[in-house]
């Protein structure tokens, strides 16, 4: 972050194979013609081929936490061994080298161009609770705002919104959008929303997915109905359980402050997220954690005095030494998403999940809580079974070796989540589970 450290250039360059070899210009690009290029991936078998997941399982909680794909654990070990081999320059060449060879700045690139907008839109964290916080707790709340939440949300968005309120002075107020989401609908969610904005309200805090029922909220559409009547209040957005399942470019959905962990859908490394905004929402923020990522920053320590330009997302990605070989290798997450296509995995899981829904809607004794819209729901099926707990449904879909999951909510559903590591084979065979358990 010095001018000599952004000039220092070393030519020792780690390769994917632990090596290292004397080579002229870019670090990262060094780095990069020497990994193994992306497979083929232009077939369903081929993708899921690319995961280590153990075959006796048909495994339908992916969404929880990912397992690492071959390009991704591929990354992982290059930087690992690089590290392990030389830790000082690696680390130091490629946080604090120039530009060309900043290896965040090459993952910001690469997650721009699936997200839209500009890498020096995006925040480096480690989570969409981290994300969450540093937004909640950047804003520039004060006594009386209002920050208006809604009842589906998870612990880690009312709970940013609890601490950051509570230290402004300011207050957190849940509605909710819909009686049953199965049953919800575009104008009706909208219309709710809107007639619950109050005076007070400063900040609007949704979620894009919701891991409660599977629902996944027209955040577009909100937003414009949203800024058409208060322009004033900014929206924050938990997506995590729509970036990689979703066809949608994230940096034009009309959120201020996109938020997500990157360990789920689009199989980033596990510890690794992020934070979208445009740099006048970036301005308004007051950091909570000191970066190693601006340079003003760092300068304007060395002089005693505080920074002297806006907030940026470099100021506000949270510093000290991680665990640089799982951020370092977000890119090729992002990469592989790319080359699958973003319009082509969000049909794909919008695919097998209808086939599950279809199967399930047709028994009378499963309640389905995710609309049966596709529009309306991406990647998870929530549902009941008449007289048997969630928790006992899950256990009993683990004995016919299928893994489910019960949804973290003070009212819990059993969960399938058919996804990209799933074939149509598998989706029926969990229904029949199903139907068999509620007979």
């Amino acid at each position: 972050m010095s001018s000599t450290m952004t000039r220092r250039r070393l030519l020792t360059v780690p390769v994917a194979l632990g090596a290292s070899a004397l080579v002229p210009g870019s670090y990262a690009a060094a780095l990069a013609s020497e990994s193994r290029p992306l497979p083929d991936l232009s077939d369903w078998n081929r993708v899921r081929a690319q995961f280590a997941l153990d075959p006796g399982y048909a495994h339908f909680a992916s969404f929880f936490i990912a397992s690492h794909p071959a390009p991704v654990r591929d990354a992982i070990e290059a930087w690992r061994k690089a590290m392990d081999r030389d830790p000082f320059q690696v680390i130091e060449h490629g946080m604090f080298g120039s530009d060309a060879d900043n290896i965040p700045m090459q993952v910001t690139g690469a997650i721009a161009r699936y997200l839209g907008g500009n890498a020096s839109d995006i925040a480096l964290t480690r989570s969409t609770t981290e994300s969450l916080a540093i937004v909640y707790h950047g804003l520039p709340l004060k006594a009386g705002d209002e920050v208006l939440a809604t009842v589906h949300d998870h612990y880690s968005h009312h709970e940013s919104i609890r601490l950051a309120t509570a230290r402004a002075g300011a207050t957190l107020r849940k509605i909710a959008l819909f009686d049953e989401a199965a049953d919800a609908g575009t104008a009706a969610i909208i219309d709710r929303l809107l007639q619950a904005v109050a005076p007070r309200t400063r900040v609007v805090g949704l979620t894009w997915v919701h891991s409660s029922t599977g629902i996944r909220l027209p955040i577009r559409e909100i937003a414009a109905a949203l800024k058409a009547k208060h322009p004033d209040v900014w929206l924050v957005v938990d997506g995590v359980h729509g970036i990689g399942a979703a066809d949608e470019t994230i940096a034009t959905m009309g959120a201020d402050y996109f938020c997500a962990g990157c360990h789920k859908w689009m199989f980033a490394p596990r510890g690794t997220g992020l934070i979208w905004a445009n740099a006048e929402n970036w301005a308004r923020l007051h950091p909570t954690i000191p970066n190693f990522s601006e340079l003003e920053s760092y300068t304007a320590w060395t002089e005693d005095r505080a920074p002297s330009t806006p907030a940026n997302a470099a100021r506000m990605t949270p510093g000290g030494f991680h665990a640089f070989e799982h951020q370092w290798a977000m890119g090729a997450a992002f990469d592989m998403h790319q080359a699958m296509g973003r319009a082509r995995v969000a049909a794909r899981i919008r695919e097998l999940n209808d086939r599950l829904k279809s199967s399930l809607a047709g028994n009378r004794k499963v309640k389905l809580h995710t609309p049966m819209s596709g529009d309306l729901s991406a990647g998870l099926v929530a549902f009941e079974i008449e007289g048997i707990s969630p928790a006992d449904v899950v256990r009993r879909l683990l004995e016919r070796r299928i893994i489910a999951s019960t949804s973290p909510y003070a009212v819990t559903y059993a969960r399938l989540a058919p996804s990209l590591v799933n074939t149509p084979e598998e989706v029926d065979r969990a229904a029949q589970a199903v139907h068999a358990i509620a007979a």
